[in-house]
C-alpha cells in the first residue's frame, strides 16, 4: 500500500477521465492503485491518483484528489493506513480480534477532506428517492431511498465527472468538473499538492468555482489521519493551538483531556478505546487556524496552518491514529470562485 513509482524528473503527465455513468466496484483498496511520487529533496511523498476502477480510495465520503499514502521526513513516516482490513459491509469501522476493519467510505489516509452542507451533501434533501445530489470531490450520487444522509453510506456514483491530473517533480494538480442539471449544482475544482523547494513544507491549495445555478454553501474539513511512525497513541502525543481550548463535548474523559491550549492523553489508547472531542474557543481570524502536533517518543511533529478562519473544530483518535479536524466555511454564488489553502511544516524534536 506504500509502493512508490519512479520519480518523474521534469515530466508532466496529463490524464483525462470522463465517466458518464460509473458504479464503484470492488470497493477495496487495490494493490496496483495508480500513484505517483513527489520530492523536493527534503520531503518524499507518495500520492494516490483518483481513478474510478482502481483508485486506492473510491468511497463517497472524502475528496478523491490528493490522498497521501506516505510522507517521509528525516526518517519519519507521517501517514499510512490506520486500519488493517477493509470490508464493504462495515459501517465506518469495527474491531475484529486484533484487526481494525474500515468501510470503503472511511478507509482513507493522510490529510483527506470532506465537504459538508449542514452535515449533508449538496442537494441531498431536495432529491427524491432515485434522484441525484452532489458530493464535492466525488461527483454526482444517487439517493437510493428516503433515509437520512450518512457519510458512511456508499452511495451509487452516477457521474464521477471529468478529471485531469498534471504531475511534476515537486507538485501535482488535480482538476474535476461536475455538472448535475437535475439538482442544479455544478463545479470546477482545482487542488494542488505543492512541496516548497529545499524545505520540510507542503502546501495544499484549492480553488472551487460554482458552475451550477444554485449557491454552494458548505463546510470542508481536513481529517488529518496522523499515524506517525506507527507509534501507539498516548501521552507522548500533544496537540497545541494558539487559543484557550474549550470542550463542547468529550468522549473518553478518563483517557485524555484539555489543559489551557493543549489536548493531552492520560494513558496510551488500547483495545477499543477512543478519545475524541468537539472543541471551541477560536476566534474569527485565520491566525487561530494554527495547529502544532508533537510526539516526544518519535522526536518529531508537524504544524498545520490555514489561510481562512476556523468554522468548527473536532478531534478523534483510536489506538492507531490521531486526527485533528479543522473546518472552513465556503459560500460561492453561481459564476464565482473561492480559494483556500493549508500549510504543513514537518519537524524533528531534540
Amino acid at each position: 500500500m506504500r509502493r512508490i513509482l519512479p520519480i518523474l524528473f521534469g515530466a508532466v503527465l496529463l490524464m483525462s477521465i470522463t465517466v458518464a455513468s460509473a458504479q464503484v466496484k470492488g470497493l477495496f483498496a487495490q494493490p496496483d492503485a495508480p500513484q505517483t511520487h513527489l520530492t523536493n529533496g527534503v520531503l518524499n511523498v507518495t500520492l494516490y491518483l483518483p481513478e474510478v476502477n482502481k483508485g486506492f480510495y473510491r468511497g463517497t465520503r472524502f475528496d478523491w484528489a490528493g490522498v497521501i499514502g506516505h510522507l517521509d521526513y528525516a526518517g519519519h513516516n507521517y501517514y499510512g493506513p490506520w486500519f488493517t482490513k477493509t470490508d464493504p459491509d462495515v459501517f465506518d469501522f469495527v474491531y475484529r480480534d486484533n484487526d481494525i476493519v474500515a468501510s470503503p467510505c472511511s478507509a482513507a489516509v493522510g490529510p483527506v477532506e470532506e465537504f459538508f452542507t449542514r452535515n449533508k451533501a449538496l442537494g441531498f434533501d431536495e432529491a427524491a428517492p432515485g434522484g441525484t445530489f452532489i458530493k464535492i470531490g466525488v461527483g454526482v450520487l444517487r439517493r437510493p431511498d428516503g433515509k437520512d444522509y450518512s457519510s458512511y453510506i456508499q452511495y451509487p456514483i452516477v457521474d464521477a465527472g471529468k478529471r485531469s491530473t498534471s504531475i511534476h517533480t515537486e507538485h501535482v494538480s488535480f482538476t474535476q468538473d461536475v455538472n448535475d442539471p437535475a439538482s442544479g449544482y455544478g463545479y470546477h475544482y482545482v487542488k494542488t499538492i505543492r512541496l516548497i523547494a529545499g524545505k520540510p513544507e507542503m502546501i495544499i491549495e484549492h480553488t472551487l468555482t460554482n458552475t451550477g445555478k444554485k449557491l454552494i454553501e458548505s463546510d470542508v474539513f481536513d481529517h488529518n489521519f496522523l499515524s506517525l511512525d506507527k507509534l501507539p497513541i498516548g501521552p507522548a502525543l500533544k496537540i497545541s493551538l494558539p487559543f484557550q481550548l474549550k470542550a463542547e463535548h468529550i468522549d473518553g474523559p478518563t483517557l485524555g483531556g484539555i489543559g489551557g491550549n493543549q489536548l493531552f492523553y492520560r494513558k496510551p489508547l488500547e483495545g477499543h478505546e477512543s478519545f475524541a472531542a468537539i472543541l471551541s474557543g477560536f476566534g474569527a481570524a485565520p491566525a487561530d487556524y494554527n495547529i502544532r502536533v508533537e510526539n516526544t517518543d518519535a522526536h518529531a511533529g508537524l504544524s498545520i496552518s490555514g489561510d481562512k478562519p476556523l468554522s468548527h473544530l473536532e478531534f478523534w483518535s483510536i489506538r492507531s491514529v490521531a486526527a485533528i479536524e479543522p473546518f472552513v466555511h465556503i459560500s460561492i454564488k453561481p459564476g464565482e470562485s473561492f480559494s483556500w489553502q493549508y500549510h504543513y511544516t514537518y519537524f524533528t524534536l531534540p
